[in-house]
Order: structure tokens, then sequence, then C-alpha cells
């Protein structure tokens, strides 16, 4: 079985391969693990719709390895240049 770290990295990669991915172990289990997503795909979309693209990217494929994922995604600053946020 792969560590969740990996898995995770490769999945969101391979559902938004134009953004820039950060997975990291919070609790050193390998069972708790951060995400952070940067995408222009996130741009207009609710922190809730946000983060379901990326749980319908992982497609339940992570849940026999990890406990916890944190995610914090967003989009890149100069998508957002000119606007109010």
């Amino acid at each position: 079985m792969m560590m969740a770290r990996p898995a995770i990295e490769a999945l969101i990669r391979e559902a938004f391969p134009d953004a820039d991915v950060i997975v990291t172990e919070v609790a050193g289990t390998g069972r708790h693990c951060g995400a952070r997503i940067v995408s222009q795909v996130f741009l207009g979309k609710s922190r809730i719709e946000q983060h379901q693209m990326i749980y319908d990217a992982l497609k339940g494929k992570i849940t026999d390895m990890v406990q916890a994922l944190v995610l914090e995604t967003a989009v890149p600053k100069s998508y957002l240049q000119g606007k109010d946020q």
C-alpha cells in the first residue's frame, strides 16, 4: 500500500494539473495529513465547493490510509489582482 502523503498528492495532481500542491504529515503518524492546493479552478467557488472538488478527486481511495485530512485551498494571487477579496 502507498503511503498516504504521496497517494494524496498524486490523486490531486491528476485531477488538477495546473495546481500547486503541498501535502504534509501533520502529526508524524502518516495518518494525519494536511494539503494546500492553489488552483485557478477554484475561482468563483465557495470554500465548501473547493473542498468538495478535492474530496471528489480523492475518489474515496485514501480512507483506509488517512484518519484526518486538513485542506487549505486558494486561487492564485495573479487571478485575484483587481478584485476585492
